[in-house]
């Protein structure tokens, strides 16, 4: 999905529901859309902060103004990517406030997000499990693990509202990018699945729209990778081949920037398929068993 015209509402403050406010990081890209959405949740005077964004200093400085005299009781991270998790520790360290979430994980990522490899400097002063929640006056977000896009990846459900903060796990302007090997599709999947079993009223993601409809949204989303992982037996029960072959196949019409992101899903599916016995590979070299 192409990247709406501006203006954007960068730093800005939107209301979407009562519990909820977003602002808008200053980040766009074709991996991030028009930015990284930082969510404030609560309004008796004690927040939480979802997603604190990349450490630039307008987006910092958007979020205080935002914050105005409200206590910050956790700053809440879904990953360690750096458009999402860098300014929790200047924003810590000008409030005084934990910082709660996801695991810290560190890997160097040769993939395609050059605007968003893994955020070194994430020390949270506590991690939370699948399950386990944050309260504040009116307002209680439980972990929700969903690994795939990264193996530390969790979702936030607020459980008063049954709004979900999910990350870049589910999206509405684009699917995740899964970039091995610290991405996995097989998680990915499953994550997925689990989604849909839940009975969220709506998704706020980090890039995009809120998600209306998100059931639908996560059932057409299984159903588009199962049909990439059939294009890709497809193509290679035809002839074997390597993956920057078949991404021209699988994807027509790509902006060009986006082509490492596709060879790498390519790859994430291709692992899964040859872990369960489908695929196999020869150097670089793919086809089916």
């Amino acid at each position: 999905m192409a990247i709406p015209p501006k203006p954007w509402p960068t730093g800005l403050v939107e209301q979407p529901e009562p519990l909820v406010r977003r602002v808008l990081a200053p980040n766009p890209s074709p991996y991030t859309y028009t930015g990284t959405q930082t969510y404030l949740v609560g309004n008796a005077g004690t927040i939480a902060v979802i997603d604190p964004g990349p450490d630039d200093d307008e987006h910092l400085a958007a979020l205080e103004a935002a914050i105005g005299g409200a206590k910050i009781a956790a700053i809440m991270c879904t990953h360690t990517h750096r458009d999402h998790s860098p300014a929790a520790k200047p924003l810590a360290q000008r409030t005084g406030a934990p910082i709660v979430g996801c695991a810290p994980l560190v890997l160097d990522d040769a993939g395609p997000r050059a605007d968003a490899p893994f955020d070194r400097t994430y020390a949270p002063d506590r991690v939370l499990e699948d399950g386990e929640s944050m309260t504040g006056p009116g307002w209680t977000l439980t972990a929700v693990a969903t690994p795939g896009h990264t193996s530390n990846h969790l979702c936030f459900a607020l459980e008063e509202s049954g709004a979900l903060f999910t990350g870049d796990h589910v999206m509405g302007w684009s699917t995740s990018v899964i970039v091995p090997p610290d991405g996995d599709m097989g998680d990915y999947m499953a994550s997925l699945a689990k989604l849909y079993e839940r009975e969220d009223r709506v998704y706020y993601s980090a890039h995009g729209a809120p998600i209306e409809k998100p059931r639908q949204l996560v059932r057409g989303m299984i159903g588009h990778r199962r049909q990439r992982e059939n294009q890709i037996l497809r193509l290679l029960g035809g002839a074997p081949g390597a993956i920057e072959g078949l991404v021209p196949q699988m994807y027509k019409g790509l902006d060009p920037r986006l082509t490492g992101a596709a060879g790498m899903s390519v790859k994430a599916h291709l692992i899964d398929l040859e872990r369960r016995g489908m695929v196999s590979r020869s150097g670089d070299i793919w086809q089916t068993i």
